[in-house]
């Protein structure tokens, strides 16, 4: 994105608390924001499932020593419900994080978690695939491992300390000091973190390419082509979409209600349409992939990664959004997670005959006609944020979220650590599940824009991302889904509106 030259910019950030930010997903906010009525919507979400932590299943014990402190915590196989049908199960990967109760979880790619920028993650896709549930013959795994004799509980704690080995770094780069209680669970952790290999991050089940696609109405806007390992996927536009009577299409301009993988689609949107936007979804019915990463989402957004270690046939689904206008540009604004470069990448299409212009940040920034960029607005670690792009004839797009994208042991500790675990069952039994209770705080100042500043308030920072209306310009909104403009898997950010 450049600047655009000739013009001083105003301080454009503001910082805000909103109340029920995150609980309110679906609700517009502003003028010329679509209503997030399309299931799935918003933010494209390109593929992977939602589901709801059930508790601790199968686990045994283990030991965490951190600057001086001891800790007994509970280590083993989470259990999580697919939204649509299904269930996963899945090991932590942030040791120090807790869990929440009927916490909400989004599928992401490794570089959207704490994962991103590990050396060692494929290594824990390694041990996935060579242990426990994987490998469901307790007595060879036992025998390769050296171990007298494995039960789900111990095999489960075992491989659980291994992957925590490999997951978690502290400050100063080591791995952390984590030991198994039984004899046998630390006999298999040892094992396997021996003898894992690296492997590659594998792909989601379903996901689209190209799925941000902007116009004018009256033409065929795309493609987007579908990436499955599924057989068949089912695909249907979301209600804003069809309330502009806007068909998915394809390029012979025939509806499509299913695809496979490699199949192309487009949205038609009629010639008489008012500006705007919509989404569709495709969902197909197929396991989640051993080694996708699920983080938390809206109000659990801290709550601890997970890693699928096994699944069911389970719903996975894909959004591609679009936006239209008649005349001049013709945006399509998507945010995403960037832990690489801690903050929230802004990406901005432009398929119009004019430029888009807008601020982010003090910077008013201009995209060219036919142009696709993108800027990222750092965020500090565990912050939630805030950004809305609002632009000519009434544009305004809002991004919501958490950046977490650290485990608790690569952050400075102020105190010593605290854990207190007791692993129980989610809804319904004695309390709620926790890997440890330390958390962390997220009262930490956001650093807006492009150096805009530090803002925050109430533990809330809300970037306004501005230019005042013109006439003369279309709008276009989408509405909303939470998820990442990445291209190989679904990001769940946070909601937005």
């Amino acid at each position: 994105m450049r600047a655009i030259r000739g013009r001083a910019a105003a301080r454009r950030a503001v910082a805000g608390l909103l109340t029920g930010l995150l609980a309110a997903a679906g609700t517009a906010v502003g003028a010329g924001t679509a209503a997030a009525g399309d299931a799935g919507a918003g933010e494209p979400q390109h593929g992977g499932a939602h589901a709801t932590l059930d508790g601790l299943n199968v686990h045994d014990r283990a030991v965490i020593r951190h600057d001086g402190a001891v800790i007994e915590t509970g280590a083993g196989l989470f259990e999580m419900s697919v939204t649509g049908g299904g269930s996963l199960l899945a090991y932590g990967i942030d040791m120090y994080s807790s869990t929440q109760q009927d916490a909400r979880y989004a599928e992401v790619p490794w570089r959207s978690s704490s994962l991103q920028g590990n050396a060692d993650a494929g290594k824990i896709r390694w041990i996935l695939r060579h242990s426990y549930p994987q490998v469901d013959n307790l007595a060879e795994l036992a025998e390769e491992a050296g171990a007298r004799q494995l039960t789900p509980e111990t095999a489960a704690a075992g491989t659980q300390v291994a992957i925590w080995r490999y997951s978690e770094r502290t400050e100063s780069g080591e791995r952390p000091d984590v030991t198994a209680v039984h004899p046998d669970a630390e006999r298999l952790a040892d094992h396997l973190e021996r003898q894992a290999r690296e492997l590659e991050e594998p792909a989601p089940a379903v996901r689209l390419e190209s799925p941000v696609v902007s116009g004018r109405p009256g033409e065929l806007l795309g493609p987007v082509t579908i990436r499955t390992t599924a057989q068949a996927v089912s695909v249907a536009p979301g209600p804003e979409a069809a309330r502009h009577g806007v068909r998915v299409v394809d390029a012979q301009g025939k509806a499509v209600t299913a695809g496979r993988d490699g199949t192309q689609l487009w949205f038609d949107v009629p010639d008489d349409a008012e500006d705007g936007g919509g989404a569709f979804t495709v969902q197909a019915t197929t396991p989640v992939p051993v080694g996708r990463t699920f983080v938390g989402t809206g109000a659990h957004a801290a709550s601890q990664s997970l890693v699928v270690a096994g699944s069911s046939d389970a719903a996975v689904t894909a959004t591609a959004v679009t936006s239209w206008a008649a005349e001049g540009a013709a945006p399509a604004v998507s945010a995403r997670r960037d832990c690489a470069r801690g903050g929230v990448a802004v990406t901005v299409v432009n398929r119009g005959d004019a430029p888009f212009t807008f601020a982010l940040g003090e910077q008013e920034l201009e995209i060219p006609a036919g142009a696709t960029d993108t800027a990222t607005v750092p965020v500090a670690e565990d912050q939630r944020y805030g950004i809305t792009v609002t632009g000519p004839g009434g544009f305004e797009r809002t991004f919501t979220g958490v950046l977490d994208c650290e485990t608790i042991a690569a952050q400075p500790q102020d105190a010593g650590l605290t854990v207190h675990n007791e692993p129980v069952t989610v809804g319904g039994g004695d309390g709620e599940v926790n890997l440890a209770e330390t958390g962390s705080g997220t009262n930490v100042p956001l650093l807006v824009g492009l150096a805009a500043g530090l803002l925050a308030l109430g533990g809330l920072a809300v970037l306004m991302v501005r230019r005042k209306p013109q006439p003369g310009a279309g709008s276009a909104t989408t509405p909303d889904t939470g998820a990442e403009n990445a291209g190989d898997g679904a990001e769940a950010e946070g909601d937005e509106k």
